[in-house]
């Protein structure tokens, strides 16, 4: 099926003459009264999807892909995915849309890219307040030469930085290993390691839920950074739809909507 919008009038104008070229290409009889309606992977990752109290699920990529949705006269239908079976299930074009997803040659087989429209994700130090200004550094390997004491979360990968670090048996002794981000940030604000990685929005959205936004902070140090793209069923999608998809987004950007959903998030 070709994607042809919902909603068609003077905000679509609004949004450019990108969205009218659309509809007049994928205009026919056959297609023009059926509705627009994807489904979205959601799955318990503050702050970029959750479970709220009042029973939403919001979150930085919910609300900003609901969003483009919208802006493209489309209904979403969240769906609650772990990774794996998201895959799956886009593959089988059972999910439309997958945000977050990295390019991957096995899954350009049966999946489309956005592309990098997003800003990339950014693995960054976050440390006490007063650990950075006792060891100056521009990078993990600098503070691997002072008694900087790093946490880390077992079995995750923060990039080839942290990786080359880990390969000296004697550095890896002394970093404290534990199964929960929340444990390190709480052995943070003890004094009893001076700082850990974590992605730069999830880490800001953990340090503010446990009211410790004043005791850690995140450094300027950028440990690894990868562009994260959204992927787009090949069986449920046309190449139309993910043009017109990622010229949403790209607006959704350049308009500053994008970095008020973030703000939304993770502003005190």
């Amino acid at each position: 099926m070709q994607w042809i919008p919902a909603q068609v009038g003077t905000r679509g104008t609004r949004r450019g003459g990108w969205l009218l070229a659309f509809v007049l290409l994928t205009l026919s009889p056959a297609n023009a009264s059926e509705p627009c309606q994807k489904n979205l992977r959601w799955n318990d990752d503050p702050p970029y999807s959750m479970l709220l109290a009042d029973g939403s699920v919001r979150g930085i990529h919910i609300d900003t892909h609901t969003t483009v949705l919208e802006r493209l006269g489309c209904k979403t239908v969240l769906r609650k995915l772990p990774w794996a079976r998201a895959l799956r299930e886009l593959e089988a074009g059972r999910l439309d849309i997958l945000p977050g997803a990295f390019r991957r040659p096995e899954r350009e087989v049966y999946a489309h890219f956005s592309g990098s429209v997003l800003p990339p994700a950014r693995n960054l130090l976050f440390t006490h307040h007063e650990a950075i200004g006792n060891w100056p550094a521009d990078s993990l390997q600098a503070l691997a030469e002072t008694p900087f004491r790093l946490g880390a979360q077992i079995d995750v990968l923060y990039g080839p930085d942290y990786l080359q670090l880990m390969s000296d048996p004697a550095y890896a002794k002394r970093v404290a290993m534990v199964s929960q981000r929340s444990s390190l940030w709480r052995m943070i604000a003890r004094g009893r390691i001076d700082g850990a990685i974590a992605d730069e929005h999830t880490g800001a959205w953990e340090i503010q839920q446990l009211g410790l936004a004043n005791v850690i902070t995140a450094t300027h140090i950028v440990v690894s950074t990868e562009a994260a793209e959204v992927a787009l069923s090949k069986a449920s999608n046309d190449l139309a739809f993910v043009a017109a998809y990622t010229a949403a987004l790209q607006e959704l950007v350049s308009d500053g909507s994008y970095q008020q959903i973030v703000a939304r998030y993770l502003t005190p």
